[in-house]
């Protein structure tokens, strides 16, 4: 008896140790999950945006080669650099079409320099050096503030500066890049697209560093005018549709369809025909251009009104938040 008595112990507890051992292979394990990117978009902030407006234009219009255009500079570098940037600044000298030679200078602001992804953000610095679409003929060879016409893509970009720096990016680098001489040609039937543009006919040329590569950019001209109508230009559409695309389709699903308009307009020479053409990289504008008007710009386009009178807050908020949400879905490659 004593030996069945051990038997059946030694059975109970085998057995014991069985069913334990099933229970714990058995028993089911817990999901994993691959856990999803994310990113808070930042809000822009369109008084800053506004306030970086004013700031340019009260130092009086800012054409190359004059002491304003050089204090705006000054400024501008101090701002992006106050904002974490490392400022590059790219001197240049300007052949304007009237044979006058500029003192010119690209300021660009690299964020996160060291990330091999990147995008750029451009606007144009200057303003122009005449006002042919004056009504006041004896003013028309006076240069203009350009509170819209260059002044409101720079104050859009030195705010999302502003919101690199609070709100910074791991995986992506970000070029701001303020092309000088944008706005000095001449116009008529006959003249060359060259006139035009020369700093980022320059930079195009001479990037500033050796085998530099973006994946793609985003022009603004013009986006702080009331009411306007960002078509989409055909330069655009042929060189980077499908970034164009995105981008109306996300401003769209923004809420924004009033300003982001569906409709073709006609070619455009700004500064991203150079950078798409010469460069090699895909580049968007965002610009208040249509077929609605005589010129295909705003009322106050190449006038003495284009001061901070012509700036609309909600404007530059609209196109800020857009881009604002571009980069930062790109830097999850949610865009």
């Amino acid at each position: 008896m004593k030996y069945f008595r051990i038997s059946f112990l030694v059975f109970v507890t085998l057995s014991l140790i069985f069913w334990s051992c099933k229970d714990e292979n058995t028993s089911p394990k817990p999901k994993t999950t691959t856990q999803q990117k994310t990113v808070k978009i930042p809000a822009f902030q369109q008084d800053s945006a506004y306030a970086y407006i004013e700031k340019q234009v009260s130092f009086g219009p800012r054409v190359p080669g004059t002491v304003e255009h050089k204090a705006c500079k000054d400024w501008l570098v101090s701002k992006l650099e106050s904002y974490g940037a490392d400022v590059i600044v790219q001197d240049f000298i300007a052949n304007i079409y009237t044979g006058d030679r500029w003192q010119s200078y690209n300021i660009i602001g690299q964020f996160n320099p060291k990330a091999s992804k990147r995008v750029i953000l451009a606007a144009h610095w200057d303003s122009r050096m005449i006002a042919e679409e004056d009504s006041d003929k004896s003013r028309i060879n006076e240069p203009i503030l350009g509170a819209d016409d260059g002044g409101s893509g720079v104050g859009v970009l030195v705010e999302i500066a502003r919101l690199l720096h609070k709100n910074p990016l791991e995986d992506l680098g970000i070029d701001i890049i303020l092309f000088d001489a944008e706005d000095q040609g001449k116009r008529g039937p006959d003249e060359p697209n060259t006139n035009w543009c020369l700093g980022a006919q320059h930079w195009s040329k001479n990037k500033h560093k050796n085998g530099y590569r973006a994946n793609y950019g985003i022009l603004l001209d013009m986006v702080g005018g009331k009411n306007p109508i960002f078509g989409k230009d055909q330069v655009s559409k042929a060189y980077a549709g499908v970034l164009q695309e995105k981008l109306w389709n996300m401003a769209h699903a923004m809420g924004y369809s009033n300003m982001f308009s569906m409709d073709i307009t006609g070619s455009i020479v700004d500064d991203h025909y150079f950078v798409n053409t010469i460069a090699g990289i895909p580049m968007v504008d965002i610009i208040n251009h249509n077929n609605k008007t005589g010129t295909g710009f705003a009322s106050h386009w190449h006038t003495h009104k284009d001061d901070m009178s012509a700036i609309n807050k909600r404007t530059l908020k609209v196109v800020g938040q857009v881009v604002t949400a571009a980069i930062y879905k790109e830097s999850i490659d949610k865009f």
